[in-house]
This record gives structure tokens, C-alpha cells and sequence, in this order.
């Protein structure tokens, strides 16, 4: 973007931080439609898990996020990579249980698999923008 005027790249990163907050929202609406749509409010253990996903990646690696996407790191990187993982799954793996147990119904299920999508599209989307070396957010 070095060809571009300087207010038309703001202009454009404002409209990725505007992409990324609809997609965030979204994710949010999905998640409470989950629950609300069926009268059955356990999907909403799943939001424990996107309150503790970041938790690893702020306590342990500060802003040098480049860290994580390498293959060489100290125990502190590689613990953090550990517990983001396990979060991860963890954020699948409690709708497919409480599905598994009878607790929730297909249509709460795919609404939070599809939250999930939304909210990992989120996420590599503000990997891929504060990884940009004209526009930093940290």
C-alpha cells in the first residue's frame, strides 16, 4: 500500500477494523441465537472457552506475537501454543459432548460450530492485519 494517499489507506484500515468488528459481533449473536432459539442456555459454556483462549497468547507472549507462528521458541512460547491449542479444542469439544449427552439439539450445535468458524475467521483475520508493516495495533 505504498502507492496509495495516506487518508485512502486509512480509509481502508478503518474498513478492516469494521469488517473485523461485524464479524466479531456476529459471532456473539450467533452464540446467544444458540441458546436463545432453543430455550437451553449450556451453549453458553462455550463462551468460558473464548474468554480463556486469549488468556496464554497475552500473558506469555506480550506483543511479540511473530514468536508464535515459528518453530524454534523457549518453554514459555511453546506452553503457550499448548494452551491455546487446548482451548481450541476445547471450544469444539463442549458443544460435541453436550450434544453427545442429549443437552442440546443439532441446530444449537451447528450454531455454535458456525460461531466458532466466525470467530476463528476473526482471529486469522487480525493475525493477517497486525502482521501488516504499514498499520500496527500494539
Amino acid at each position: 500500500m505504498a502507492g496509495l494517499s495516506r487518508s485512502l489507506s486509512t480509509c481502508l484500515h478503518s474498513g478492516q477494523l469494521a469488517l473485523l468488528a461485524i464479524l466479531v459481533s456476529g459471532g456473539i449473536v450467533l452464540q446467544i441465537l444458540a441458546c436463545a432459539l432453543y430455550n437451553n442456555w449450556w451453549p453458553m459454556l462455550t463462551a468460558l472457552m473464548y474468554v480463556i483462549l486469549p488468556m496464554p497468547l497475552l500473558f506469555f507472549t506480550g506483543s511479540n506475537s511473530s514468536s508464535l507462528m515459528s518453530n524454534e521458541g523457549n518453554g514459555w512460547v511453546n506452553f503457550t501454543k499448548f494452551l491455546t491449542g487446548a482451548s481450541v479444542v476445547g471450544s469444539i469439544a463442549i458443544p460435541s459432548i453436550l450434544k453427545h449427552a442429549n443437552l442440546i439439539g443439532w441446530g444449537a450445535l451447528a450454531m455454535e460450530l458456525s460461531s466458532f468458524v466466525v470467530f476463528g475467521v476473526a482471529i486469522l483475520w487480525f493475525l493477517q492485519m497486525s502482521n501488516h508493516d504499514d498499520y500496527s495495533y500494539f
